[in-house]
């Protein structure tokens, strides 16, 4: 079974996403598991239905304590529990910027609009009164700037002819129980999906100069150059050749190189057994611990050996920049 993704889910009161999180991680080959429910609030309705479902929970109510010492108390239970990712789910704090720095990329939220439309309170009363014709909730990383995380998913709700704010908010939660769960788990196993690998590799690879994009037996190239003169520098690979992960593949200093990161690191590197034979290496890139900075020192390397001269000076010039 493939790994599963740990995440601990911050509520503030009944909990009925989070609810909606955790059954849902119960279900086939869930991408996640609930490891913790944490509350500001130990009143708060849903710390019992976690602990009915066997979740272990963390209470600290966070009166006469300033944010950054109660996101400290509740940081802490996190860590504690082993998760790598944080979702609010109805956690009615503003997160210090210290807290959501530490956990950039790894804290998820989901807010009742249609992102960018209408951040912070009063969404529904907002979105009635300019008229619109669909409310909505957004998935959404969490960043220092409130509600302006990169939104990874939107469901639309149509708004009724005489609906109040809180008619709306009632059908509106029936949709962010369908796609929270999906998002997170989406967004917590991109790691291992090919189509998101090669769209970040393919990023990095075409910002090199005179870089273009071509299949060469059945894999995605990227060569430098025009024409014939052309060479490829670096190929991505679904799972080459029998090979059970996803891979870029670059060239090397030769067979001595390539021997001794296999040896060193036998779960990072592998010999490609097509293009091995010719110092060719391949690094694993479905792995949650990705260094994307050590996949674009391997990007510019691999490409430098078969660059032509005039652009490798070029670039040698603005290093020194």
């Amino acid at each position: 079974m493939a790994e599963k993704a740990r995440i601990a889910i911050l509520i503030s009161g009944a909990g009925t996403n989070m609810a909606a999180l955790l059954y849902a991680s119960r279900l086939g080959d869930s991408a996640y598991e609930v490891v913790l429910v944490a509350s500001n609030d130990p009143a708060a309705p849903g710390l019992a239905l976690a602990e009915l479902e066997g979740v272990p929970t963390f209470a600290h109510a966070h009166k006469g304590m300033t944010r950054e010492a109660h996101d400290a108390a509740m940081e802490a239970a996190v860590l504690e529990s082993g998760a790598d990712h944080i979702v609010l789910a109805g956690y009615m704090r503003i997160l210090s910027d210290g807290f959501v720095q530490r956990w950039q990329g790894r804290m998820l939220n989901i807010h009742p609009s249609l992102l960018p439309k209408y951040k912070g309170l009063d969404t529904f009363a907002r979105a009635i009164a300019a008229g619109d014709r669909h409310a909505g909730a957004s998935v959404h990383l969490v960043t220092p700037d409130l509600d302006s995380g990169e939104v990874l998913a939107q469901v639309r709700v149509a708004i009724a002819p005489g609906d109040t704010p809180a008619s709306l908010a009632e059908r509106v939660r029936f949709a962010e129980h369908q796609i929270y769960s999906r998002a997170v788990a989406e967004y917590v196993s991109r790691w291992r999906n090919p189509g998101w690998l090669l769209e970040r590799l393919r990023e990095r690879a075409l910002a090199l100069p005179e870089t273009s994009e071509q299949e060469s037996f059945g894999s995605v190239g990227f060569r430098v150059g025009e024409g014939k003169s052309g060479k490829y520098f670096a190929y991505f690979s679904d799972r080459p050749h029998g090979h059970e992960r996803i891979a870029l593949l670059v060239k090397t200093s030769g067979m001595d190189e390539l021997h001794a990161l296999v040896e060193d690191q036998p779960e990072t590197y592998f010999k490609p057994a097509f293009y091995g034979a010719n110092g060719w290496v391949g690094l694993v890139l479905d792995r949650p611990d990705l260094d994307w900075a050590d996949v674009d020192a391997w990007l510019q390397r691999s490409w430098r050996t078969v660059a032509p001269k005039r652009l490798t000076r070029f670039m040698d010039v603005a290093d020194e920049f």
